[in-house]
């Protein structure tokens, strides 16, 4: 019984080493028994939606020492550190640490470099290829393509967020060693390819990024703001056209060394922050009224209603003025398309207040207000909009023009698109395609709608009193003899620490052509300009020349 118990004993000991546990034991073995190279996989490369690449990569190498392999780690030191410009006593204590199986010199190492090192013959030592990120624009597009580390991981922007796509699959050489780590005489190497990443196709288009970057340094130069911002967007589909924060940084020059700076540098404002848009919500506003107005409701005013012009409204024991005091009749005898080109704040006080709490939070959701747009990018602000539970009159007349609520600048870009396209709210993106090196599609991504947010009747009568700020109102300095370009200026008070900075102001202007057909749309901010801050000033002529940019780079004829 005993001697019984005893085989049972073995026999399970052998099926546990032999079955349960062979697995580990034989990938220690040959972990014990071989050494390996790697093989880096090529990341994918990023391009614009006609193919220019945008972000492609260079042959660099990694070099490493296997202490345990150095003859001579004096000389060897030396030698390595003469080829790289490297610190000698580093070096040699790193190679003399005979406890250590493997350190790394350096990486991202030039070919040139490389070429030297091989003059030398040193045992212990090794190098792999790996790849360095090169960006074709250097500082443009710099927080939308984001960046990758070191070691090749996407770490902001679209390196990021389709990373998984971008890196591919690193592969490597085995071959037979002792334990020293020396490779054996007549040893046969086993090589086990790399899988390179997929290419990613945007939506930018560089004809229009590089009109825009220009548009928005000439803004910088001119009004010396803390920062230039567009966004362009084709909103028949969605499709991010360009995006542009001023100042930007040189992709192929990444402040790595100052954590701080780089942050501030890298975020992508037009996605991630939010502001308090004025004047450019009142398309909403609009919309919302003209909407209501077609499908019956007795709230909403007519489009020849003629409003008060008294430049002041009491709500909730609060004056709200207009921005022009209505003197010499500016602003009397106004419908709704004149208080667009008046950009006249009573009129959509008067507007707010009479659809009623109930009604403007519908249209507030329907045009994604509050939440994410859903944009193919990481870190996207929600925006700020009061629980409709908590406001009260005052708040629902100051969102009526704009104020008591915070966007983020796609947020007001995808919703005007909405607005003006025939009623559609499209899901922004920034990524057409996913392929492979051979032209293999591994993903195509088509435009999405998300929902209606008013009838296509109410998204034309919108779009031809838009197209009348531009021809004669406030946004006039955005007109173009020859196309229909519609359009809304903004000009926002900022605030800090709950109250109006003194001075301080976003500007902006939203306008987009052909007015009876969107095909390009274009918010322009610019936050905290010296001298003029109105929107009609300061934006309005920085869309006009993105558009002439575009009618150009197109060859877009005018109308006859």
């Amino acid at each position: 019984m005993a001697i019984a118990f005893i085989f049972l004993l073995i026999f399970g000991r052998l099926f546990y080493i032999q079955i349960i546990w062979g697995k580990d034991l034989q990938i220690k073995a040959i972990d014990q028994w071989t050494r390996e190279l790697p093989i880096i996989a090529e990341r994918g490369l990023i391009s614009d939606t006609n193919g220019v690449v945008l972000a492609a990569n260079k042959s660099t190498y990694t070099v490493f020492v296997r202490p345990r392999a150095v003859d001579n780690a004096e000389e060897t030191a030396k030698r390595l550190s003469d080829v790289f410009s490297l610190d000698y006593d580093t070096i040699f204590k790193k190679i003399s640490n005979k406890n250590t199986s493997e350190v790394t010199i350096i990486k991202q190492a030039d070919k040139e470099l490389i070429e030297g090192l091989t003059e030398y013959e040193m045992s212990g030592v090794y190098y792999s290829r790996d790849n360095s990120r090169v960006y074709t624009y250097g500082n443009m597009l710099s927080q939308v393509l984001g960046f990758t580390s070191i070691d090749g991981t996407g770490q902001t922007g679209l390196e990021a967020y389709y990373d998984k796509y971008l890196k591919g699959l690193n592969g490597e050489i085995l071959y037979e060693a002792d334990l020293l780590g020396i490779e054996l005489e007549d040893s046969t190497a086993e090589y086990v390819p790399a899988t390179d990443g997929l290419n990613i196709k945007l939506t930018i288009d560089m004809d229009i990024q590089l009109a825009a970057e220009a548009a928005m340094e000439q803004a910088y130069i001119n009004h010396s703001p803390k920062s230039a911002q567009t966004i362009v967007m084709d909103p028949s589909t969605g499709a991010v056209l360009a995006m542009v924060n001023y100042p930007g940084f040189d992709l192929n020059d990444i402040p790595r060394d100052d954590i701080n700076l780089l942050n501030t540098l890298s975020r992508n404002n037009l996605v991630t922050d939010i502001y308090e848009p004025g004047s450019t919500f009142k398309v909403l506003t609009a919309a919302a009224n003209i909407e209501e107005y077609l499908q019956g409701n007795k709230d909403a005013f007519s489009l020849n209603y003629i409003f008060s012009s008294s430049p002041t409204r009491i709500v909730d024991g609060q004056k709200l003025k207009c921005w022009s005091d209505h003197k010499n009749g500016k602003h009397s005898n106004q419908n709704l398309a004149m208080a667009l080109n008046n950009s006249c704040n009573p009129v959509f006080v008067d507007i707010a207040l009479a659809l009623g709490k109930e009604t403007m939070y519908d249209y507030l959701d329907k045009f994604n207000y509050g939440k994410v747009t859903g944009i193919d990018f990481t870190g996207e602000a929600q925006g700020m909009v009061l629980n409709e539970s908590m406001v009260k009159n005052c708040d629902l007349a100051r969102i009526g023009f704009g104020q008591t609520i915070a966007v983020t600048a796609l947020q007001l870009a995808a919703a005007t698109s909405a607005a003006v396209n025939g009623g559609i709210y499209y899901q922004p993106y920034l990524v057409k395609e996913i392929y492979s090196e051979e032209g293999e599609i591994a993903e195509i991504i088509n435009p999405i709608q998300k929902n209606r947010v008013i009838s296509q009747e109410a998204s034309k009568l919108l779009s031809s009193m838009l197209e009348g700020v531009v021809s004669a109102g406030s946004g006039k300095k955005a007109y173009i003899e020859g196309y229909k370009i519609g359009g809304k200026t903004g000009t926002a008070q900022k605030y800090e620490n709950g109250v109006i900075a003194n001075g301080k102001y976003v500007s902006s202007f939203v306008g987009y052509f052909p007015s009876d057909n969107p095909k390009y749309l274009c918010l322009v901010i610019i936050d905290e300009p010296v001298g003029p801050y109105y929107g009609s000033i300061v934006a309005a002529p920085y869309a006009k020349q993105i558009f002439e940019g575009i009618i150009s780079s197109k060859n877009i004829q005018p109308y006859e």
